[in-house]
């Protein structure tokens, strides 16, 4: 039978060698879609930065692979912005945002010299300016700015709308004031403002309401403050659809949209905003993430069980929620495939001959929302079958887990026939790092007769 390849990777020996469940990101696909940002944004408008939103899969390789294709980086933690260091990714490439950043991290930040902080509200924007001027630093900063606007994703990973819990609303006087502060903090160099409305986003009509509602900010605070802004930064949240490009160009409606799609409407209406309110056209930059990796990346999974009730087939897998909490977070679709069986079309449920079998795809986890994938066709289904399932290069490593004292899985990365773990699986033992027992619990062990750990 034939296999399904990743990579030019047979991906029956990937699991084979790697074990499972097991990453696999196409070290190839990540750098043709680093090539369209650049040809498609930083080549065609002038002016413009592109760093890669790191949230979305972050590991050194990754970091370094980033650094190659000449594009920034984001990170929003002191864990993302210590693995960039330790692959030694330029400091002043590197933008830091995030909201509840603290002491700690911010500190990080002005000891590094990262390029730009993204300040998320008035007491951060303070707390910065203190620590800058213990320090003797003098910080370029972005003020984070919500535009009121409520794109069509899931409620979940909106992020511009009225109330959202990152940056200032425009319709307020608080980023006026967070203005005035900055400006007159000696140690702060407000540079412009960053607005980021959502993620899983495939239409660009909310992205270019936010940057003529932004364009409108620029004017009343050079005509109110004498500020104006030099740079703005537009985000990320460009949609990406539930297969790979190669696979599928259009799955349940979601498809591939190239960068410019999305980025050529809000350079022109910017351009035009700033032309006509007499405006200086400020820096742009973007901060895609999952558009660059999340169809980079498969997840592959060994078939446990083969469940068949009467309302449901059930197939469990040796992962689930741990490694990929989505579907139970914000109900993220997927689809699959039989990696060892790719030459069979989908089951015939033999009690309904001519209609295609449907299974669902559980978890391992003691709990009921552990479902991959909920209904899916597929051939007959084995104990012992690879389960691949796509586009988990976003979002699925960054937020892996332990949940029920299993293991993290491993990263390999592959590129044109060649296969490296970048990230080690984790172990049993690796579990206990930490775990730490109290002398008082071994004295009364002791006492009882009982074992000693």
């Amino acid at each position: 039978m034939s296999h399904l390849t990743w990579g030019n990777m047979d991906c029956v020996e990937l699991a084979r060698i790697h074990g499972t469940p097991l990453y696999v990101m196409d070290e190839a696909v990540i750098r043709s879609r680093c090539a369209e940002v650049r040809e498609s944004f930083l080549e065609k408008w002038p002016d413009t930065v592109a760093c890669y939103a790191s949230k979305a899969f972050l590991t050194t390789t990754m970091a370094k692979i980033i650094e190659q294709e000449g594009l920034g980086l984001d990170v929003v933690s002191g864990g993302e912005l210590h693995t960039a260091l330790a692959a030694r990714f330029p400091a002043s490439r590197i933008v830091m945002h995030g909201s509840a950043k603290s002491e700690n991290e911010l500190c990080s930040a002005l000891s590094h010299g990262v390029g730009r902080v993204v300040v998320d509200g008035q007491m951060e924007l303070e707390l910065l300016a203190k620590l800058a001027a213990e320090s003797g630093k003098c910080q370029d900063i972005l003020i984070r700015v919500a535009p009121g606007v409520v794109p069509k994703t899931h409620s979940h990973i909106v992020t511009g709308h009225k109330g959202s819990k990152f940056g200032l609303p425009l319709q307020s006087g608080l980023i006026e004031k967070a203005v005035v502060f900055a400006l007159a903090a000696p140690n702060l160099r407000l540079r412009g403002f960053h607005f980021h409305i959502g993620s899983q986003i495939f239409e660009n009509e909310m992205h270019v309401k936010s940057v003529k509602r932004v364009a409108s900010l620029m004017e009343s605070l050079k005509s109110r403050l004498g500020f104006e802004t030099e740079e703005l930064n537009f985000g990320g949240g460009f949609g990406v659809g539930k297969m790979p490009e190669k696979t599928s160009n259009s799955i349940s409606g979601e498809r591939h949209l190239p960068i410019a799609f999305f980025t050529d409407p809000m350079m022109e209406v910017l351009n035009f905003e700033c032309s006509w309110r007499g405006l200086k056209r400020p820096s742009v930059t973007i901060e895609p993430g999952r558009w660059i990796v999340a169809e980079a990346g498969i997840t592959l999974y060994r078939v446990e069980t083969v469940k068949h009730l009467p309302e449901v087939t059930y197939v469990g897998v040796d992962g689930g929620m741990p490694d990929n909490p989505r579907p139970s977070l914000y109900q993220a679709s997927y689809e699959a495939v039989i990696a060892n069986k790719m030459d069979l079309p989908a089951a015939k449920n033999a009690k309904n001959a001519g209609e295609t079998e449907k299974v669902t795809i559980a978890g391992k986890c003691c709990e009921t929302g552990d479902i991959l994938i909920e209904s899916i066709a597929l051939p007959p289904v084995e104990r012992g079958d690879v389960i691949a399932v796509f586009n988990t290069g976003a979002y699925n490593f960054s937020m892996a887990g332990n949940y029920n004292r299993l293991t993290r899985p491993a990263v390999v990365l592959v590129n044109n026939g060649r296969a490296d773990e970048i990230v080690e699986r984790g172990t049993l033992d690796g579990l206990l790092l930490g775990d730490r027992m109290p002398e008082r619990m071994c004295a009364a062990s002791r006492e009882k007769g009982c074992s000693e750990a």
